[in-house]
Parts: C-alpha cells; sequence; structure tokens
C-alpha cells in the first residue's frame, strides 16, 4: 500500500514532495554540526548521502510507511527544510512526526506553521489517532513548537542516543487526535 507524499499550503509555506533538485540544498542542511547537534546521527560528510535520503522518501512512501515534505518559504521558493511522519502504523492509526530546519528559518514560526499543516493532513487524511515526537533534552526550541501545537510531554528516555560520543536523554511527546486543535496555533 502506497502514501502518496501531500502537497499542502500554509499561510507562508509549501509542503511538497521531494525532488532531485532538493538534494544540494538538504546535504547543506544536513551537513551543518549545529542544525544537527541534537539529531540522533552525526553531521552528513558525503554529498551522495542526500540521493539516499531522497531514495528513502521515496521508499517509505511505496511501503506505506510513512511520509516527508521538504518546506519551501513561498516569497522567495527557498527550501528552509523538511519535515515527516514516518512509522505509519494504519493498524495503531499512529505515526512519528520528525522534522529539521535550517538555522535562517528558526525563529520565524516556521516550524510551527509546518507541523500544523502535516499534523492537519494527518489527523483528517490518514485518520490517526496519535502522533509521537522524540526531542532531545537539550532541545528547549523544538519541545516549545510541540507543546505550543498541543503535545503533551509524556516522559524521558534517559541515555536514548550516542551520537558522536555524546549520551543524552530524549523527551516523548504524544498528541491525541482528541487534543488536536486544528484552526490556529495556541
Amino acid at each position: 500500500m502506497t502514501l502518496p507524499t501531500p502537497e499542502l499550503h500554509t499561510d507562508r509555506l509549501r509542503l511538497r514532495p521531494f525532488s532531485e533538485g532538493d538534494a544540494a540544498p538538504l546535504y547543506a542542511l544536513h551537513s551543518d554540526p549545529h542544525v544537527l547537534r541534537y539529531w540522533d546521527s552525526p553531521p552528513w560528510t558525503d554529498p551522495a548521502r542526500a540521493q539516499r535520503f531522497l531514495a528513502t522518501c521515496r521508499r517509505i512512501e511505496e511501503e506505506g510507511t510513512g511520509a516527508r515534505v521538504a518546506v519551501e518559504r513561498v516569497s522567495d521558493g527557498a527550501f528552509i527544510g523538511w519535515c515527516g511522519l514516518i512509522d505509519w502504523n494504519p493498524d495503531f492509526r499512529s505515526a512519528v512526526l520528525c522534522y529539521v530546519f535550517d538555522p535562517a528559518a528558526w525563529g520565524h514560526g516556521y516550524a510551527t506553521e509546518t507541523v500544523h499543516g502535516v499534523l492537519g493532513w494527518a489527523f483528517d487524511t490518514l485518520d490517526l489517532n496519535r502522533v509521537r515526537a522524540d526531542v532531545d533534552t537539550r532541545n528547549g526550541a523544538s519541545a516549545r513548537v510541540l507543546e505550543k501545537l498541543g503535545f503533551v510531554h509524556e516522559g524521558t528516555l534517559r541515555e536514548d542516543c550516542v551520537v558522536n560520543g555524546d549520551v543524552s536523554d530524549s523527551w516523548v511527546y504524544g498528541l491525541l487526535r482528541r487534543e488536536w486543535r486544528p484552526v490556529g496555533v495556541r
């Protein structure tokens, strides 16, 4: 069963399927150690890694296990990041949320706007009941994005990741369909 990647529009953003033209900005994003300092894998050092990421996007769509969208600013067409739902389980009606944004896009509400758009699609089109997100405990900005959208902090996974020798904990957040507020961001 496939899960077609949507094209979604918010006030300032276009959320669209990835294209081959996204390889260079995707590599630039994922090779930045500052961007990935709270991520669960080290920065990319091989530009071919972007091609593998794009192939994985196609594969999870074909397998029906997830969808990732490129985030493009409408005003100038700039690629500013991506957002995805992975580990989609139609039996449990659940999925895991993930996102990464370019530092120049931080602090402008783009992550909140993007996740809000993806969640609307997830709850309406995929009929999800639950969305989970894991956040490195040092990443307060990402936790605030989730909390603004109604996610509830459900617990801490102790020493959940080891990246480049650094051991870190992760907060687990969850959002249930009955808690979702589709209009406006609180």
